[in-house]
């Protein structure tokens, strides 16, 4: 019943370079790992699969993903929306009892809250999502009830539509990696208190 772990990492960033010279998952953060490469370390500890999904022009996302162990895709249309690389990284792994769904760009969610939605998902919630502080973040579970749904996803709200559709289990967590995500040069400075 484990769920199979998804790294959504084939954005652009354009926010954090608009020119899209600098990649934003190759950043290197205040100890030196690189963003992606931190992201997916988390992810990789707390389940036995990860499905990493990459733009076809990655500068070299899925070569440091790969070298970590994670199973790396290629999503053709990445740059239609987040939908596309999520439903990608979903038909790699259609019959997994269920996904836990992280971001590329936040690498200082903590192994303990990774664990905890591990353990919610194996217990049978259909969706769950991570609450700190009053706010819920990422990553987010989703039992296999809602494979269909999450298939028949569009454009570049993710899985926002669900989660408002379908009743939602929130696992408490002391840890604001969960609603720190880095979209700016100003976040990776910001949050190197987190690490």
């Amino acid at each position: 019943m484990t769920p199979v772990g998804i790294l959504l990492a084939a954005g652009r960033g354009r926010r954090f370079d608009p020119t899209g010279a600098a990649s934003k998952l190759l950043q290197p953060l205040p100890g030196g790992e690189l963003l992606v490469a931190a992201s997916a370390r988390v992810l990789l500890s707390s389940v036995d699969k990860v499905i990493a999904v990459v733009r076809p022009d990655d500068g070299g996302v899925g070569d440091c993903l790969r070298a970590l162990g994670c199973i790396v895709t290629v999503c053709p249309d990445a740059d239609s929306g987040m939908a596309a690389s999520l439903v990608h990284a979903l038909r790699q792994a259609p019959n997994a009892p269920a996904w836990l769904i992280a971001l590329g760009d936040m690498p200082y969610v903590r192994t303990s809250t990774m664990l905890a939605l591990r353990v919610a998902l194996e217990q049978g919630a259909p969706i769950v999502v991570p609450v700190h502080a009053g706010q819920r973040g990422n990553p987010v579970g989703f039992g296999s009830v809602h494979r269909e749904a999450l298939l028949a996803l569009r454009g570049d709200q993710g899985a926002r539509a669900i989660l408002k559709a379908y009743p939602v289990s929130v696992v408490f967590v002391d840890d604001p990696g969960v609603v720190s995500d880095i979209d700016t040069v100003a976040d990776l400075l910001k949050t190197s208190t987190l690490g």
